[in-house]
């Protein structure tokens, strides 16, 4: 049911996107061929005229198009007929074209301000961590830190603690013997093992049954995590280095070891990669009985599990008054809109992979899920998004889009005249391609995501 209530809405915003491009059309007095929900893929389930406007209704519902005299080549109107949308006035057209996007934005505005106004609040995106049990075995490093269940946690490695899945993200990143070193710790291996065994050079092959000293182990450094890495929108660059199979065997036989017996097939070098490859550590600092306390450093294990139950509780913006449900309104969408600015930029900039794009079926399983588990006015604000993300993706200069038509109306008014129609019949088909391709890429991510349990 929560699936058929999100396929309903995110029809809902597509009928509200044509609308716009129609009801400025009309504004206009301008001639309105047909007007369609869905796509005209399969079967029609309904048409009906009104007036000048043939309204039809799609089998495949998840789209929608607003058909102008133009869009007809076996059209009988005169070339010059004030009804075709090519000869109107260039701000007409650009109203009409944007309309759509104006429409999503709109609608965005008013699903979150009717969320805001019955569900008393509105989400912060902010959250309070609290420990709600330490499971970790006896032998594990969270014992020794000093945490303690009740405490709030403040800071981890120094960023703020805000995010519910910032402590799962550092512990992730910080996998004790992951089999990545940082080449700083390395260097400083290789010194320390020189000065303990002055006999050798750091790439020389240590003869089979001699002993080599092992400096003092020194930790990993610790991992470093943005803002926008906590909250999903900027992927974590791992700049350590991969150690060989060799090394990584090494390395299990000089864990908690002071000396090395070499087997003649290992030089100082590889016991400095082997060596530095240990434990990342995790500091925490927690708010208890009001005072903050900066913790001894966790350690996760190779798994990236502390051994931690947490509870997140969202800080909530109450919107009781009118006044406080339309600034909390617009500072949501204000901030919602510059997370998908920014992803968008980190996907053309190639920051985010092709891989990791997702689409319909994703958002439909997804916001189903949201719906399920957090109710409604969950649903309802990922559908503001979806209709804020319909409104800047369309608003793209990419032909076949509005933002492409937009750009040709640009290209006309700078020249005073349009590109010749085989030009942009060109530029159209190739846009469309596009589309279609990136729409297969974004399908199949979906899939591969649902069979896989990604999502």
């Amino acid at each position: 049911m929560s699936i058929i209530i999100m396929l309903i809405l995110l029809s809902i915003l597509i009928l509200v996107h044509e609308a716009g491009h129609y009801l400025a059309a009309r504004m206009f007095g301008m001639k309105v061929d047909k007007f369609g929900f869905g796509l005209p893929i399969g079967p029609t389930l309904w048409e009906k005229q009104c007036g000048d406007t043939k309204i039809l209704i799609h089998a495949f519902l998840l789209g929608g198009y607003v058909a102008f005299p133009d869009d007809d080549k076996g059209n009988p109107l005169p070339e010059d007929s004030p009804d075709r949308f090519l000869n109107r006035p260039i701000y007409q057209r650009f109203i009409v074209v944007s309309a759509g996007v104006f429409a999503n934005i709109v609608c965005a505005f008013a699903i979150v301000l009717l969320t805001a106004f019955l569900w008393g609040h509105m989400p912060s995106g902010k959250y309070d961590i609290y420990v709600k049990n330490i499971v970790a075995e006896k032998t594990q490093s969270v014992w020794q830190s000093g945490l303690k269940k009740g405490d709030k946690i403040l800071s981890i490695n120094g960023s703020k603690a805000d995010s519910a899945a910032a402590l799962t993200l550092f512990a992730r990143q910080s996998k004790a013997y992951d089999g990545k070193v940082n080449i700083e710790l390395v260097e400083q291996n290789i010194e320390a093992l020189r000065k303990l065994n002055v006999a050798f050079k750091h790439d020389e092959i240590i003869p089979a049954d001699l002993t080599i000293r092992l400096p003092e182990l020194k930790y990993e450094k610790e991992v470093t995590l943005t803002d926008k890495m906590l909250i999903g929108m900027e992927k974590y660059k791992d700049e350590q280095v991969t150690i060989s199979e060799k090394q990584a065997a090494l390395r299990d036989k000089l864990t908690g070891k002071k000396t090395y017996t070499s087997d003649g097939d290992v030089t100082l070098e590889d016991i400095a990669y082997a060596y530095s490859d240990n434990f990342r550590p995790v500091r925490i600092t927690v708010e208890r009985s009001g005072k903050t306390i900066d913790l001894n450093p966790i350690y996760p294990d190779k798994n990236g599990v502390i051994g931690i139950e947490m509870e997140a509780r969202e800080i909530v913006i109450p919107t009781k008054s009118p006044k406080s449900a339309v600034i909390a309104s617009c500072k949501y969408l204000y901030e919602q809109t510059y997370l998908l600015l920014y992803g968008l930029w980190q996907i053309f900039s190639g920051k985010i992979p092709l891989k990791d794009l997702h689409g319909i079926v994703a958002i439909t399983k997804v916001g189903g899920d949201i719906i399920q588990n957090n109710g409604i006015f969950s649903g309802l604000l990922l559908t503001a998004i979806i209709s804020l993300d319909l409104a800047i993706v369309n608003f793209l200069p990419i032909p076949a889009l509005d933002g492409g038509h937009v750009l040709f109306l640009i290209i006309e008014k700078l020249r005073g005249r349009p590109l010749d129609e085989e030009t942009v019949n060109k530029i159209g088909t190739a846009g469309f391609m596009f589309l279609i391709v990136l729409m297969i890429i974004v399908v199949f991510n979906d899939i591969y995501a649902l069979i896989m349990q990604k999502l």
